[in-house]
């Protein structure tokens, strides 16, 4: 068992990553007149969630979300005593994020914060769905609280992309609180944040018990 501290730093350090390249995408699309375009941020989720499970996996299981790490330890494939160490872990990750970006775009008035386009509830319902599947994706291609393969990565990373793509322009397709948490609390956008840490953990631990042995099985019959 590697200790506590060499898997937070990995938690921070990757979720750091993350919201840096994938917020910064945004803001990069936004200072350059849509250069990167909306295709382009959502393959920047996706490859950079990639990168950081082949970077990460074998030493903290690369959560980079507090959403997965509470999943995981509701399907007891993580200790409860860990979660509330790895969700500061990423959430400082993610301001650590944000405070680079504000740095660097200091005119950058929402630093890719995610904010429905339409009304709350749908984005609410829309971040459930989407964590939900993402989520039981995850946990098709872990072991414990790490991912296992050579695919898993891919997978992981393969369905960030998808639902950025496809959902990102509705609500923002965070799916992960962190990432949410970040920009938020840094540019002062929070009054949509409640949607992006509630509706994340209600559908990763549904995602939870689709999961659960012979659940499936047992409602069909």
């Amino acid at each position: 068992m590697l200790s506590l501290t060499k898997r937070l730093l990995t938690e921070f350090t990757g979720t750091l990553i993350l919201v840096l390249a994938g917020t910064g995408a945004i803001i990069v699309n936004e200072v350059s007149g849509g250069i990167i375009t909306h295709a382009g941020i959502a393959l920047t989720f996706g490859l950079v969630v990639m990168a950081m499970i082949y970077t990460f996996g074998d030493i903290s299981g690369a959560h980079l979300n507090p959403a997965v790490t509470i999943s995981f330890a509701a399907a007891r494939r993580f200790s409860w005593r860990e979660v509330p160490q790895y969700i500061s872990a990423q959430i400082c990750g993610a301001l650590a994020a944000s405070i680079i970006l504000k740095l660097l775009f200091p005119l950058n008035e929402t630093l890719g914060a995610t904010i429905p386009a339409g009304i709350a509830m749908q984005s609410f319902i829309l971040e459930l769905i989407l964590t939900a599947i993402l989520m039981l994706v995850i946990l098709s291609v872990s072991t414990g609280g790490k991912e296992k393969g050579i695919m898993a990565g891919i997978a992981v990373g393969a369905v960030v992309g998808l639902e950025a793509m496809f959902a990102g322009p509705i609500s923002g397709a965070s799916m992960n609180p962190a990432r949410s948490i970040g920009p938020a609390l840094i540019s002062g956008h929070i009054e949509y944040l409640w949607i992006y840490i509630v509706a994340p953990i209600i559908g990763a631990l549904f995602a939870k018990e689709l999961m659960k042995p012979n659940a499936v099985l047992a409602n069909a019959i």
